[in-house]
């Protein structure tokens, strides 16, 4: 008779799934598991060999994040998808793939904030420089690759200035000179700009935006060509990187409606921005589907659709106080970063002149534009442009 302990041990679940009732859902469960069984001894060898393509510990993730990284890579047009805790971690552990001590890293200077951070403190002390290129630039990329340039990193449309880089002209150079590319596709998401048909190796996405789209997730991916798979995948398996299972789930759950949120966060931000454009406080409005904006033309050319999320510049009279007043005003829009959620969302700040070459250091207020309805985000956004003058 087995003891009182060991039955415990024994009962509930022996790890066959197999024999588990039958229970189909729509969803994939969330699994919580370090050790994965195997089958048979003959298994566990072929893991050990390194020739085994099932799970083999935990840290090789689980079926409810392969089935979104699946669904990203089918959705990208890629070959092989990476889900990683949050958008910065899938950037910089592209980088870390990429790049070794000698190298040169091109970063078009309108990136998300915390790269330039990565690239100074972590990059530069294994002897990798990064020097930074015009958020609107094109095939004058080659004036800044040099013999030791070995890889290209863009962001466009930027996520607070917005500008557009021409990056068809950008992945010819960077062909021609044997360099790679990856994109933060962020903003336009896979659905409004296919960054494989434009040239690029590498997509960059923070799930944590739009593809989540409840401002309750922290997650990024990577998918890559089958070229760059190889090393892709070898610092991934070095470094055991995987990402939280809730996450893999409710982005996968978030997927699902990403082109009926799109459609709403698109149109809404788009007549908000086209009505700030006849408001007298406003100088500029810096929204790529928009005729006024410089790189307008490129946008209507490569993407498919415009995102909820966009800026716009105050005139120069209007300093802190007056963009305080502004932003303390508003009822609708939450003040916090992110962006992609279903609810408002307002930031400011002053971009100095390496992030926005067209206004320098000047006030400029990002808009998210949630899934309200816009005429009521439209009245509250006109409430408090009346608070501009104290």
């Amino acid at each position: 008779m087995k003891d009182q302990s060991t039955a415990i041990i024994a009962s509930g679940f022996d790890g066959d799934s197999s024999k588990l009732e039958r229970y189909h859902c729509i969803n994939p469960p969330i699994y919580h598991a370090s050790t994965v069984l195997f089958e048979s001894y003959a298994e566990l060898c072929s893991a050990n060999q390194g020739q085994y393509d099932g799970f083999t510990y935990g840290t090789d993730g689980s079926p409810t994040q392969r089935a979104f990284e699946e669904a990203m890579r089918d959705l990208e047009g890629g070959y092989f998808t990476r889900a990683f805790p949050s958008g910065l971690l899938a950037i910089t552990s592209v980088l870390q793939a990429f790049l070794q001590s000698g190298d040169h890293l091109l970063v078009c200077n309108s990136v998300y904030g915390p790269v330039r951070r990565f690239a100074a403190n972590v990059l530069a002390k294994f002897g990798v420089t990064t020097s930074y290129f015009p958020a609107n630039c094109g095939a004058d990329i080659e004036l800044y690759i040099r013999p030791e340039t070995r890889f290209i990193l863009l962001e466009s449309p930027g996520s607070n200035t917005f500008e557009i880089q021409d990056v068809p002209a950008v992945t010819e150079v960077a062909r021609r000179h044997g360099i790679l590319t990856a994109i933060d596709n962020t903003w336009a998401t896979p659905l409004f700009f296919k960054p494989f048909d434009h040239g690029i190796d590498i997509s960059i996405h923070s799930v944590t935006k739009y593809i989540s789209g409840h401002s309750d997730v922290l997650l990024g991916t990577a998918t890559v060509t089958q070229a760059c798979y190889e090393r892709f995948y070898k610092l991934c398996r070095s470094l055991e990187i995987f990402a939280p299972q809730e996450a893999c789930y409710l982005a996968l759950r978030g997927l699902k409606t990403l082109k009926v949120r799109l459609a709403q966060h698109a149109a809404s931000a788009l007549e908000l921005a086209t009505w700030l454009e006849g408001q007298g406080a406003v100088e500029a409005v810096l929204h790529p589907a928009l005729p006024a904006h410089p790189e307008h033309a490129i946008w209507k050319r490569d993407f498919t659709g415009a995102s909820g999320i966009f800026s716009f510049v105050l005139k120069p009279q209007y300093g802190q106080e007056a963009v305080e007043r502004f932003v303390d005003a508003l009822e609708l829009f939450g003040i916090g970063y992110s962006w992609g959620g279903f609810k408002s969302l307002v930031t400011a700040g002053r971009f100095a002149q390496s992030e926005l070459s067209r206004y320098g250091d000047r006030w400029i207020i990002r808009l998210n534009i949630g899934l309200e309805e816009v005429e009521d985000l439209k009245a509250d956004v006109a409430q408090a442009l009346l608070r501009l003058q104290g």
